[in-house]
């Protein structure tokens, strides 16, 4: 069965190449010329899912410094382990990050760290598909370092790894970014003809601080200097704390926002106004931040989680729908990361991104509504494969671009030597 941007439907998917050719019922002499048939009986077939917001090197912190609040979390026990990270670090601990996401049906995801060209080199050897943005912060001056590193990223990186990696310029936050750098970064932005990405208005603090410094809101901040005057694409992570007139002000800008629900509640940071800016029109994907602050990064559980937190707040079970979720997950997460031309439906000619869920699961029948199970009872372990850019990432369970044995060893090693001492 194939979920194709609408009423599921029986069928066939043909691939040739990077690219879908054929889906329903696939003509004879096509489905002959086929050299691998991928027997998917009891399956659904769907797009792989998009996270629009990770740090993936941080999958080596999962579960070290739970249970404190955001900047304690980050100023005493993130900061300094990751200062311990060296560059093999990062690739290491981003392929980690990609094995999960593979395995937990993620084709697709967008990150923001450092030493980016690690994360690249990971992206191209596990096959998946990325949005990659190097985290600038400009608390003090590094002759332009940092700027230069976002810049080469974008001029080596972007549209390779055959076509698997784009690129977006990456200004931390209003917090960590004052407004003559900030000025810059925009211009840079339309210069290169690149999206931003962005955190914004994650925690009450955040707004707080930049409140008393600037006598405005995040938003505000961002707005006045130019980042919503509607020729720009702006990927906004969290925006937890926005007021009706910073909603009114995100509207203009031509991308939206990455929801990442389960690592706002575990740092108690809040529940975004999501239906809101469903309500006017605003484009929401889901991310799920890095594995440090969520712990995991199955997107299944997110869109669980984005659709119970709304209806929750609301008192209204239909507040945020199994159908609205599931495109907040794929087509919304292709529009976001301004790659949906090219993948986040089941479309022929798109790209070959999706996945296979083995729906013969005593958690998954009896089937009477398809979308209501895969927003609220399939998980990321009841994906069974996994195909990207037309080739097997995945199948029955098993990675084949990722030495799972090498992998863990690896990562083991290097995630005790991190956190000595932190």
């Amino acid at each position: 069965m194939a979920e194709q941007m609408g009423s599921p439907i029986a069928g066939d998917i043909f691939i040739e190449g990077q690219n879908i050719r054929a889906i329903g019922e696939i003509p004879e002499e096509i489905a002959a010329s086929a050299s691998e048939v991928i027997d998917a009986s009891g399956m659904v077939a769907m797009p792989g899912l998009i996270n629009t917001h990770n740090h993936s090197p941080m999958s080596l912190l999962r579960a070290f410094s739970d249970d404190l609040r955001l900047m304690e979390w980050l100023e005493q026990k993130m900061l300094p382990a990751e200062a311990n990270m060296s560059e093999e670090d990062i690739y290491w601990g981003s392929l980690l990050a990609i094995a999960e996401m593979i395995k937990s049906g993620t084709t697709c995801f967008a990150d923001m760290y450092i030493h980016m060209d690690q994360i690249a080199r990971a992206v191209k050897d596990s096959g998946i598909r990325a949005s990659l943005t190097r985290g600038l912060i400009f608390l003090e001056d590094d002759g332009g370092k940092r700027l230069k590193e976002g810049v080469q990223l974008i001029e080596k990186w972007t549209g390779a790894a055959e076509g698997r990696i784009t690129t977006m310029i990456g200004p931390h936050a209003p917090y960590t970014c004052p407004p003559r750098p900030l000025k810059q970064v925009i211009e840079l932005a339309r210069d290169m003809n690149v999206p931003i990405h962005i955190h914004l208005a994650e925690t009450e603090e955040e707004v707080d601080k930049i409140r008393q410094k600037y006598r405005q809101t995040p938003t505000e901040y961002l707005y006045k200097l130019g980042m919503f005057d509607g020729s720009l694409h702006v990927l906004l992570a969290h925006a937890v704390h926005l007021s009706e007139k910073d909603i009114s002000l995100i509207k203009l800008n031509k991308g939206g926002v990455a929801h990442n629900p389960t690592s706002n509640l575990k740092l108690g940071c809040g529940i975004a106004p999501v239906k809101s800016y469903v309500e006017q029109g605003i484009l929401v994907g889901l991310g799920t931040d890095g594995a440090g602050s969520a712990t995991s990064l199955d997107l299944f559980k997110e869109i669980n989680a984005a659709a119970g937190l709304q209806k929750v707040i609301h008192k209204d079970p239909a507040a945020l729908d199994a159908g609205t979720v599931l495109r907040m997950a794929t087509v919304n997460g292709a529009k976001l990361l301004n790659i949906h031309e090219i993948a986040g439906s089941l479309e022929i000619g798109k790209k070959a991104d999706l996945i296979l869920v083995n729906m013969n699961r005593p958690h998954l029948m009896p089937l009477h509504n398809i979308f209501s199970l895969l927003a609220y009872a399939v998980t990321g372990a009841d994906v069974d494969t996994t195909i990207v850019n037309g080739r097997v990432l995945m199948k029955n369970r098993k990675l084949l671009t990722i030495d799972e044995d090498l992998l863990f060893k690896e990562v083991l090693t290097r995630a005790r030597r991190i956190v000595r001492g932190v």
